[in-house]
């Protein structure tokens, strides 16, 4: 069993910058793939960025040039340093982690429980 653990969030004005950060514990486990998603009010939750164990990033489109999201493979953390916020920025932000266990080679995936970012105009 794997628990993905946040910190970070809050409210920010419009233009200002939070930091997320996301730690993973348990044993006999590696993680292929970590990131953020989100989930706005009475939207789906959508991809805002993840890196694979490699360092490879994929960044959703609406956030490429203001979102930077970094991994620790040492220590099983991934951060997410937010700048130029928006409005539109405003969701509850979760952490994922894609792992393997070993030995035996099964996938799973964990959430985090969310924290919330908010941002006002």
């Amino acid at each position: 069993q794997v628990q993905l653990a946040e910190s970070g969030g809050g409210l920010v004005q419009t233009g200002g910058s939070l930091r997320l950060s996301c730690a993973a514990s348990g044993s006999n486990f590696v993680i292929n793939t970590m990131g953020w998603y989100r989930q706005a009010p009475g939207a789906q939750r959508e991809l805002v960025a993840d890196v694979g164990s490699g360092g490879s990033t994929n960044y959703a489109d609406s956030v490429k040039g203001r979102f930077t999201i970094s991994r620790d493979n040492a220590k099983n953390t991934v951060s997410l340093h937010m700048n130029s916020l928006k409005p539109e920025d405003t969701a509850v932000y979760y952490c994922y982690a894609e792992t393997v266990t070993t030995p035996g080679g099964y996938f799973a995936d964990y959430w985090g429980q969310g924290t919330r970012v908010t941002v006002s105009s």
